[in-house]
């Protein structure tokens, strides 16, 4: 579906942190709140020295204001008459302490796209879509060369597809690069070609 309007996406910056927390405080998580206390801070813990499931949402939604400050926290809002309806967290690589096992040639060069959040009441109004472009621009304006993902294939629900589904990848040129046992699918795409 075509994107509204006066849909518009914006970086996450220090200055946008007071929406980014009212977003998770009160709208991200309100059709799935046994998820609420991550505040999507889940893609930027390092397991090998926190263990996730000892935390609750005081402690997350201060480390993600602490990692805004710092500038260690990326992604992309959307914004709809000026209310946050998304969340993408999209970053380089070296931002994802969790994927450092794996760490790929070219990962100073490589951004991630990890998560996607949108509003109950905006889902199926094209706000992943509009999310994911201008996380792939904002990575390019990073300076890197190319982004992937991890899409699970038969997800079914707005919580199983935090990922993002597998169709919105594709039609985005994303190629499929691999799958997993479980159903994942690495997805990559040159940002070469994406406008600034």
């Amino acid at each position: 579906p075509a994107a509204a309007p006066s849909l518009h996406c914006a970086d996450l910056s220090p200055g946008r942190l007071a929406d980014y927390l009212h977003f998770f405080d009160h709208v991200a998580f309100s059709d799935n709140p046994r998820w609420a206390s991550c505040y999507c801070y889940f893609p930027l813990h390092d397991p090998r020295v926190i263990r996730w499931h000892d935390r609750q949402g005081p402690d997350n939604r201060a480390a993600v204001q602490a990692a805004v400050a710092a500038g260690t926290a990326r992604g992309v809002l959307a914004y709809q008459g000026g209310a946050v309806v998304g969340w993408c967290s999209a970053g380089p690589w070296s931002q994802y302490p969790m994927l450092h096992g794996e760490t790929p040639p070219d990962a100073a060069t490589l951004g991630v796209v990890f998560c996607f959040v949108v509003a109950p009441g905006a889902r199926g109004q094209g706000v992943a879509t509009a999310l994911l472009d201008a996380a792939c621009r904002s990575l390019q304006r990073q300076g890197l060369a190319a982004v992937v993902a991890r899409p699970t294939k038969d997800a079914q629900g707005a919580a199983a597809n935090h990922l993002g589904p597998l169709a919105l990848y594709l039609k985005a040129g994303f190629s499929v690069q691999g799958e997993t046992a479980d159903g994942v699918v690495l997805v990559r795409k040159a940002l070469t070609a994406v406008g600034a």
